[in-house]
This record gives C-alpha cells, structure tokens and sequence, in this order.
C-alpha cells in the first residue's frame, strides 16, 4: 500500500528559484500592441487568468510565448505563488522525468541525494511547460496523470505527492498532425488544449511594429543606462516594411543592435538598421535535382544525394535558416539535419 505524502499547505515545497515578476495590477502592459490580433490575447488571458484551466500556447517561434505565459501567471490569484518554467526540448530524456518530477537518493546512477522536481517548485503557481511537442512518448503518459489526478511519484520513490499546480504548455509545432503520426497522445493533446491561445506572427500584427520598436528602445536604452533614444520616422517606416520571419524576437534583436551602432546620437535612423543577415547554408545555390531518367541513365546515388540537398535547403529557405525548425519541417530530429547538412557541404566543397 502507497503512502500518500501531501504537501504541507502552511510550509508548501521547497523553495522554487526565484522568478522575476511585473506588478499583478499592469499585467496588460507585458504584452505590446494595439492589434486586433494581440487585443484578442489580452481578452483571453484577462478571461482566464483566474482560472484553473490548463492553457496551450500555440505560435511561431518568437512570436512571444513565454510572455503570454507570464501575463497568464500575473493575471490571476497564483501571481503570489511561483512561476516556473520548463523548456522541454533543452533537456536530455533520460533526465528529463527527474527534472519534472523529482528522484530519491539511490534512484539512479548518480542520484546521491534527494531532488526536489519542477511540478513540486510550482506548487500553488504556474509550470510553464515550453517546446511541448517535444515531450517523449512515455513522458506523455507520465505528465496526464498529473493533469488529471493531481498526483505523482517522484522517481524512485512510491509515495504519491499532491500538488496544486496550474499547467501552461506551449509550442511552435502543429500538435494535431502529431497526434495523426502517433507521436503525440491524442489524450494529452485535448488534455493540454482546455484554453487555446493563440500567438500572432509579427506579419499579422504590422501595425504593432512601431509601438513594440519604441518599447524596445526604451527597454535597452535603461537596460544600458543611456537616455532613450528617438526612432526617426524614416526609422520606423524601415522596420515596418521587413519581414521579421523571426517575429519579435528578432525585431528586439535589431533593436539592440540599433542602439549599440548608433554611439552617441540621441536618434535612430534607417542606415542603423541594416538589412537582416539570415544565412542559409551554400545548399541554396545548388540545382534543384532532375528527376525523370535520361536515356543515357544516371547515377542513382547522385541523384538521391541532389534530391536530399533541394528538399533541405527548402526547408532552409522557408525557415530563414532555423535547423530546427527545418528539422521539424522535414520530420527529422535536429541533429540528423545538422549532420546531413554537413555532409552535404563537405561533399560540394
């Protein structure tokens, strides 16, 4: 028979690492922008920041995920407790259940002392759990019955630990056609998708450009204690006409970069803002591969080579360089990408 340890509800769990916050009052101000598209965050966040309900982010990598989960944390009762944040594709899977959920002495090779996990840090707050899609399929099983029972097992150990925890999952990735190649479970997915939200590319939010570069400005002219500097009309008209593939992540990027190349000007002019370098690997030059058979033949391993090479560097190309993402395009793991685009490179050299 299982002891059940519950948490203490006047001490709680150890200690999370402390976690930066804005004052619960102006949580609005955490998320800039005055689009349809961004208002429709701030209505759903302020709708259900009170709530309990589990909340899936959904966007395009820098789109501003981790904001929206913040605002989500600020927007309710649980801003007093901790926010905790996960990012569940920059953990190796052999530790990655020890890290949410904690281990005893003795519960693996190198476990010499007891480990409080995330889910336990979070206790009356939020876990924020980033790069979802990433979660291994056992993981998965593991992460449901938390969701629905409240309840797990720190690894190694047989007591069941409850907790009271507020579940925000997030990710770039599309998690339906995951579920339909069976590396998503269907039940997590519905599990995690109680509230949807969803985060605009910057291409759908143009009108925020210049709000969210005078708001960077200001944000990194006090981060470098430098008086804050002007855009210039011409300025923002430059930033407004560009792409941003990499959302606003990249925006604030080139932000920075402004400020540091405009030394002493107290203004910032369109020649401080170059053209975005986003480097796509020499495959990009390469012919696209025939395809039909020429009465002369061909070599097969060529031409499978030249096939491989066009569909990587589409994936490139639609990517602005991000292998990562690539990689998910291409349903390949990153590192498979990675070692496929040197060999590649080291073949055209």
């Amino acid at each position: 028979m299982h002891l059940k340890a519950h948490l203490d509800p006047d001490s709680g769990p150890p200690p999370a690492p402390p976690v930066l916050r804005e004052d619960a009052s102006g949580w609005e101000r955490i998320l800039v922008g005055e689009s349809p598209a961004i208002r429709q965050v701030i209505h759903i966040i302020g709708m259900v920041g009170c709530r309990r309900a589990t909340v899936l982010i959904t966007g395009e990598t820098g789109t501003g995920k981790e904001l929206a989960a913040t605002a989500l944390h600020l927007a309710g009762p649980r801003r007093h407790g901790p926010l905790v944040a996960v990012n569940c594709s920059a953990i190796p899977d052999h530790l990655l259940e020890s890290e949410l959920f904690g281990h005893v002495r003795g519960a693996f090779t190198g476990a010499i002392q007891n480990r409080t996990g995330r889910f336990e840090q979070a206790h009356r707050g939020t876990l924020f759990l980033d790069e979802i899609g990433d979660l291994p399929l056992d993981l998965q099983a593991k992460l449901l019955r938390v969701l629905q029972q409240r309840e797990f097992q720190r690894l190694g150990s047989s007591e069941t630990v409850r907790v009271d925890v507020r579940v925000v999952a997030a990710t770039n990735c599309d998690l339906g056609r995951r579920v339909e190649e069976g590396r998503f479970r269907e039940d997590l997915f519905y599990r995690l998708n109680v509230v949807p939200i969803r985060m605009p590319p910057l291409r759908e939010r143009r009108q925020d450009i210049p709000l969210l570069a005078k708001h960077f400005v200001e944000k990194i002219c006090r981060f470098e204690g430098l008086p804050v500097k002007r855009l210039t009309e011409e300025a923002i008209e430059r930033l407004a006409n560009d792409p941003w593939p990499g959302n606003v992540r990249e925006l604030e990027n080139a932000i920075e970069m402004g400020v540091a190349l405009s030394g002493d000007r107290a203004w910032l002019g369109p020649s401080d803002f170059a053209e975005p370098t986003r480097p796509v690997p020499a495959m990009a030059a390469w012919p696209a591969p025939l395809v039909s058979v020429p009465d002369s033949g061909l070599d097969f391993t060529e031409t499978l080579a030249s096939i491989e090479r066009s569909l990587l560097r589409q994936a490139l190309e639609k990517t602005g360089g991000n292998k990562k993402a690539a990689a998910r395009m291409l349903r390949l793991k990153r590192t498979t990408l990675s070692a496929k685009v040197r060999s590649l490179e080291a073949r055209a050299s």
